[in-house]
């Protein structure tokens, strides 16, 4: 007979897997499960779609079953954990509807005829004027930066359509007019766990830096949905959570943030994906062709009118047999439209000129120090619309490629400019959780680090190793962002780890090669 034994790590991140050995009298006994000084019979956790279980660009039944603070629930169990409750989603679809209308889409899964990521058939059936009765243990709630838990009302299931209150929260708040922390805190929790603002720059963040950095703005009202939050009204948010959340004497455990450089949404695309291959739509030769025009039609006069301006390290010629960088709009560059107009009027006529500056005045080929956001990797080569050009005109053909003839706008890369914002904001949110989590005592999880190990060579569990690869690295789901089953698997162990080390508990891991790397078409 054989049993499954599994060891407590307290210090390696790295090994996550549980030891399997034959009954032997070389065997030790195991550890016993303990609580140390920790209560776990109220467990009560906040946050974001990270707490919820988001994965897959939606939150499903079975990805909230493999949340990780579902997975610690079922960890604190043996140590006196109670019962653990989630508003759990109706199916396995994702997504949502109100008043019988998609208002939010179906999770995704890899196709492997297609080799690549697309959305499950079927329709949502996930109602959200369908309230949900009774209390919840887990309060993550998916598109919530931190001052959204102290926002009354951001459960008002009237307000959704008009984006003053979340869809989500509105499924299951205790009122209209409650607040997140208010419906945690009236539980009365032994224990908790607070894993929040993410979203207080990922949402600037994923929209390319549309939004605008709110630093020194102290209202967050005045934000729109895109911006970087306050770092100082983050302080003053997070400090209010944990000092409510600590009022009765519970323990917890918070988290720290990752860069957005581990995330596979902000490093799968690289900067520089035009082969000749790629340019000809997989024919090579038309692709040759197609750089041999552009270089001598668009690239080669705009590197030479650049030149004569001082900017010529904007635009280089596209390469006939290697990859070439992309072209991007970079709105942190000078202007040069009005004299890009004045060059080109001789030569192309004043209509054509004047189409030139305004498309090209803060054009540029990306480079490595550029973010290409997921998202993009299905708009390059597409032609412009009206929409979606910056310009307010679909562009005629051939300046009509995204990426290729035609730059991609602000929305489709993150430029230094703005990645350097968003490190400002997350280094000054962690400051925050640390010395708070120190300040109150509580336990700290530093998944800044984690995240970073994933990405800069993996972690190793048993025979594998998982990594931020997209798709294939087993971390990440195939929006890029959130946890695969097993990361969520992995974010589990690493607050046990912390909360062994500040409590001494014994608490013990999770296998994660339990836990899948991607989830099939159908689910059960």
């Amino acid at each position: 007979m054989k049993k499954n034994i599994k060891w407590l790590l307290l210090v390696s991140l790295t090994v996550m897997a549980a030891c399997n050995n034959d009954d032997n009298n070389d065997t030790p006994a195991e550890v016993p499960v303990t609580p140390g000084s920790a209560v776990f019979t109220k467990y009560i956790a906040l946050g974001d779609s990270f707490a919820a279980g988001y994965s897959d660009n939606a939150l499903f039944k079975k990805g909230q079953e493999n949340s990780y603070p579902n997975i610690l629930s079922q960890q604190f169990v043996a140590a006196g954990g109670g019962a653990f409750t989630q508003p759990l989603m109706n199916d396995n679809i994702g997504g949502l509807l109100l008043g019988g209308n998609v208002v939010a889409g179906t999770r995704l899964y890899f196709d492997g005829p297609t080799q690549t990521p697309v959305n499950v058939t079927g329709k949502p059936t996930t109602e959200i004027t369908a309230h949900l009765t009774g209390t919840f243990s887990n309060l993550g709630v998916p598109g919530a930066k931190s001052f959204h838990l102290l926002a009354a009302g951001y459960g008002n299931v009237a307000g959704v359509a008009t984006g003053a209150a979340n869809p989500y929260f509105a499924r299951f708040s205790s009122a209209p007019t409650t607040t997140v922390l208010a419906d945690a805190v009236a539980q009365n929790p032994t224990f908790f766990s607070l894993f929040i603002g993410g979203n207080d720059v990922l949402a600037y963040a994923t929209s390319g830096g549309t939004g605008k950095d709110q630093t020194g703005n102290p209202n967050p009202a005045t934000y729109g949905s895109n911006d970087i939050t306050d770092p100082a009204v983050f302080a003053s948010v997070y400090t209010g959570l944990v000092t409510s959340l600590t009022a009765k004497g519970a323990k917890g455990v918070v988290a720290n943030l990752p860069y957005i450089t581990a995330l596979p949404h902000f490093t799968t695309v690289p900067y520089n994906p035009l082969t000749p291959k790629l340019i000809g739509k997989n024919n090579e030769a038309v692709g040759v062709a197609t750089i041999k025009a552009l270089n001598t039609q668009l690239y080669g006069p705009l590197k030479q009118v650049l030149t004569a301006l001082g900017a010529g390290d904007r635009i280089n010629l596209l390469s006939e047999t290697g990859a070439s960088p992309m072209l991007i709009k970079d709105e942190s560059l000078a202007n040069l439209s009005n004299q890009l107009t004045t060059a080109f009027t001789p030569i192309v006529g004043a209509q054509t000129a004047a189409f030139y500056g305004i498309v090209f005045g803060q054009a540029r080929q990306a480079k490595a120090t550029d973010l290409v956001v997921l998202t993009t990797r299905a708009d390059i080569g597409t032609a412009p619309t009206a929409a979606n050009s910056g310009i307010g005109m679909a562009p005629p053909a051939p300046l009509n490629a995204f990426g290729i003839s035609y730059p991609l706008q602000d929305k489709h890369v993150l430029i230094p400019t703005e990645i350097d914002e968003i490190r400002k904001a997350t280094d000054a949110y962690n400051a925050t959780i640390q010395a708070v989590s120190k300040e109150k005592g509580l336990a700290f999880v530093d998944t800044k680090a984690t995240l970073t190990q994933l990405a800069s060579g993996g972690i190793r569990f048993g025979n594998f190793t998982m990594s931020s690869s997209f798709a294939t690295g087993g971390a990440f789901s195939l929006d890029g962002v959130h946890p695969s089953a097993r990361g969520y698997g992995l974010i589990a162990n690493i607050f046990i780890d912390a909360i062994n080390a500040q409590y001494g508990s014994t608490l013990r891991h999770v296998d994660l090669g339990l836990y899948p790397i991607q989830y099939p078409a159908t689910l059960q």
